[in-house]
């Protein structure tokens, strides 16, 4: 997160990665300092906002602890998911924050407008993690109606799909996959490989691990010794969050990951990676606009 927001984008983290719950207060004063240090040293290059990611369903016991933190460190933008909370938007409104909330489907969008989200992140089909069915194209038309501020957030790993989902009247492109394969990431070496390695063929969709459908990656399901070609469905009612992961142990040995990974060629530092996505955006725009 730290390497993103130097290199000029919005860095984001779930707020379940922190376990212990307490430690979530000590990455963000970590997070804070050196990002004022930075802006101190680069004056004509601050950094970016960073952003943290609150799962608001029902069964994240942590989520009041959390938002606790939240609202002591004035985080700048909250980006929520699974349920939409007037509550949480209020308290993020209460000290000047951004709130973004995942959607799926243009029902939850009206909702999640409803309720006081500043903008919408269209997770459309693709997308790493938890992730709906829906084309981009049809998503992000019908999703930007009433709000203020959009999102599209699948199989984005370019600077030419950064300018594509501004071409559909995104205002920004939300990037999760290409940056789990970045020297900062704090992924295990096995998962940043399999990403190098991986493309679009090598991504399943299930709800088996959260009871939620994501997207994951195959060979980290085989090595679970499971057949992701043969998963069973899971029951949404026994989604549980509470931890920060499932029983399946979702996202530390079931890797959540998008179909854009085709485009990750390397390990490289977050700054490269951010140089190379500026370099194509430009390189697409020359291209289109001529």
């Amino acid at each position: 997160m730290i390497a993103q927001c130097k290199a000029g984008i919005v860095g984001s983290m779930p707020a379940l990665n922190a376990r212990p719950a307490s430690q979530l207060d000590e990455w963000l004063h970590e997070i804070e300092e050196a990002l004022a240090a930075h802006d101190r040293d680069h004056p004509d290059q601050k950094s970016a906002p960073y952003a943290i990611n609150q799962i608001v369903h029902k069964s994240n016991t942590r989520l009041e602890e959390d938002m606790a933190v939240v609202v002591k460190r004035k985080v700048p933008i909250i980006i929520t998911s699974l349920g939409a909370r007037t509550d949480v938007n209020d308290a993020i409104h209460g000290y000047g924050g951004v709130v973004l909330h995942d959607i799926i489907n243009n029902m939850f969008a009206r909702k999640a407008v409803e309720k006081g989200a500043d903008g919408l992140v269209a997770v459309a089909a693709g997308a790493g993690g938890h992730a709906g069915v829906k084309s981009p194209f049809a998503l992000v038309q019908k999703s930007a109606n009433g709000s203020t501020a959009r999102s599209r957030w699948g199989a984005i790993s370019t600077g030419g799909a950064v300018l594509a989902a501004q071409a559909m009247g995104a205002d920004f492109a939300y990037i999760g996959s290409a940056f789990i394969a970045t020297e900062e990431a704090r992924a295990s070496d096995a998962y940043k490989q399999a990403i190098v390695d991986g493309n679009s063929d090598d991504i399943v969709y299930s709800s088996l691990f959260t009871g939620v459908h994501g997207n994951y990656l195959k060979p980290s399901i085989r090595n679970a010794g499971l057949d992701p070609d043969n998963l069973p469905e899971s029951d949404p009612s026994k989604m549980s969050f509470g931890n920060g992961e499932s029983s399946s142990k979702a996202w530390k040995d079931i890797w959540g990951c998008g179909r854009g990974i085709g485009a990750v060629k390397a390990v490289t530092p977050a700054g490269e990676l951010v140089a190379r996505l500026k370099r194509e955006y430009r390189e697409a725009r020359s291209r289109v606009c001529g």
